[in-house]
């Protein structure tokens, strides 16, 4: 996978196919720690224990379909080649926590990606599911929730082309806002 958006993508839908209808994606640079913290958190099925332990095993999967999972395996080597490490913790029938912590200005530290693409993508395919996102960097913050878009949107599909389109947009906006550490109320009144 060439980008952590690509990466968030293929968990959040592992989350999906794990019966999740809530999704919570933080991102977090941390400037000071040379830090990038990515986490999922889900509210679906859960995994017991020894699961938990088995998921990041690129030869291991519980889909009947594939020998073998690659996502969570694909993370982990991706957060420990750039100085990191992946953490899960999970509850069964409470849901699933993915921790990736990366080294900021390590040499493989993948790019973000186009993280306004990826909740395209999976607002498009799953619009019965909710997604919050939250991107912080320093003491500033970007939060899209998918709730509050609905409830704005009243009657109108969240995933109609020309709603999903606007959302990437903003999305991508707000995200560069917030990383370039400038304030949202400043960055539109000086434009």
């Amino acid at each position: 996978m060439q980008d952590l958006s690509l990466h968030i993508l293929d968990i959040t839908e592992n989350s999906i196919v794990a019966g999740a209808c809530r999704i919570l994606i933080k991102i977090r640079e941390e400037t000071e720690g040379d830090r990038l913290v990515l986490e999922i958190n889900d509210d679906g099925k859960g995994i017991d224990q020894e699961l938990t332990e088995k998921v990041t095993d690129s030869f291991y999967t519980t889909k009947k379909d594939r020998r073998f999972g690659m996502g969570l395996a694909l993370l982990s080597q991706a957060a420990e080649e750039s100085d990191g490490y992946l953490t899960i913790t999970s509850q069964k029938d409470k849901g699933t926590s993915i921790l990736a912590n990366f080294r900021g200005s390590h040499i493989d530290m993948k790019p973000l990606g186009d993280i306004g693409a990826t909740i395209m993508v999976l607002i498009a395919g799953n619009p019965e599911v909710d997604f919050l996102l939250e991107y912080r960097k320093g003491e500033h913050c970007f939060k899209f929730d998918t709730v509050e878009v609905k409830q704005t949107l009243q009657e109108v599909p969240i995933n109609a082309p020309h709603i999903l389109k606007a959302l990437k947009e903003d999305i991508n906006k707000g995200i560069r806002l917030a990383a370039s550490e400038m304030s949202i109320d400043t960055a539109e009144s000086t434009t």
